[in-house]
């Protein structure tokens, strides 16, 4: 609440009419249907920081299977999420099985993933960026399901704000209402507990990882249809954004403890921010700093709210 007041004071130029709520909520929806997703897996004790490439690879992925293979999207977009949730399983199979910090082991993947599809994109293109999709079979479905418009007040939103309300509704079911919410809970509070309460936590782990995995196809998909095309680089350090977004929100660093509604409202202050600056004509520079404040205060409240949990219970 502070922060968007803030900018209701000091941002001037439209932050507060329909066109400023449309622009913070469409960043919000992005990074915030990403942080549902790696925030369930937090609170399992595991980090993904491969998402970020993830994005780039399956955008590339579906790019070139629609334009070079010449598939129709739709096609295109079920294989490369096939491919995608495979490097989601095997991230989460090497963690378990090595035993790892995922940390590192995603850490590799990450630049694993990132090189072969700047390598192969090259390899067939020459280039690292490809724009025309629009032209492709299957590309108006596609587009109507992830980049349509819904016309509110003669401002047309976009339908990823209804995808991210929807990717919070159900992980805060799953987490809350369901024997598994209760297992990944467990899972990051005390590996050794959950082992002698039975809980398979590889299974659980891996699945997470899996589901990372299909969150960010899921915004390479938005961002395809949104912008006619991929780019190598697209979701460059959206690994550490959707984090940020996750530990604002309350989820611990440490596991075992989390909301979906309040990543739903990490995210909602980085799109509040990202674009608050820009209406307030702050240099954009800036924004990284006052990210970089917020996640600081956020792991140090964190830090305080644990050792008083941890006290009482």
């Amino acid at each position: 609440m502070f922060v968007w007041l803030f900018f209701a004071i000091f941002a001037h130029n439209g932050f507060l009419s329909i066109y400023g709520v449309k622009s913070y909520l469409q960043v919000s929806s992005e990074i915030g249907i990403l942080a549902v997703g790696v925030a369930l897996l937090m609170i399992a004790g595991e980090f993904d920081l491969s998402i970020g490439s993830l994005i780039g690879f399956s955008s590339m992925s579906i790019t070139l299977l629609t334009i070079e293979a010449n598939m129709p999207m739709p096609l295109a977009s079920v294989l490369t999420l096939i491919m995608t949730i495979f490097i989601g399983y095997c991230n989460g199979l090497t963690v378990v099985k090595s035993g790892l910090p995922s940390f590192i082991i995603t850490l590799g993947s990450l630049f694993i993933v990132r090189g072969l599809t700047i390598a192969v994109t090259k390899l067939i293109t020459g280039r690292t960026q490809i724009s025309g999709i629009d032209e492709s079979s299957g590309y108006d479905f596609m587009h109507s399901i992830f980049s349509s418009s819904i016309k509110i007040a003669d401002v047309n939103f976009p339908v990823s704000i209804l995808w991210w309300i929807l990717f919070v509704f159900l992980g805060y079911f799953m987490l809350n209402q369901t024997q598994i919410g209760n297992w990944i809970f467990a899972t990051g509070a005390s590996k050794e507990s959950s082992k002698l309460m039975g809980i398979p936590i590889r299974k659980i782990k891996v699945s997470l990882f899996m589901l990372t995995a299909f969150c960010a196809w899921f915004i390479a998909v938005i961002q395809v249809t949104t912008f006619n095309g991929a780019d190598v680089l697209r979701g460059e350090q959206k690994e550490f954004i959707s984090i940020i977004a996750a530990v604002i929100g309350g989820t611990l660093l440490t596991g075992g403890y989390g909301s979906i509604i309040g990543v739903m409202i990490g995210a909602l202050i980085f799109g509040i921010v990202k674009q608050g600056i820009i209406f307030a004509g702050i240099d954009a520079d800036w924004f990284q700093v006052f990210m970089g404040v917020m996640l600081v205060s956020a792991v140090l409240v964190n830090g305080s709210f644990k050792k008083k949990y941890i006290h009482e219970f």
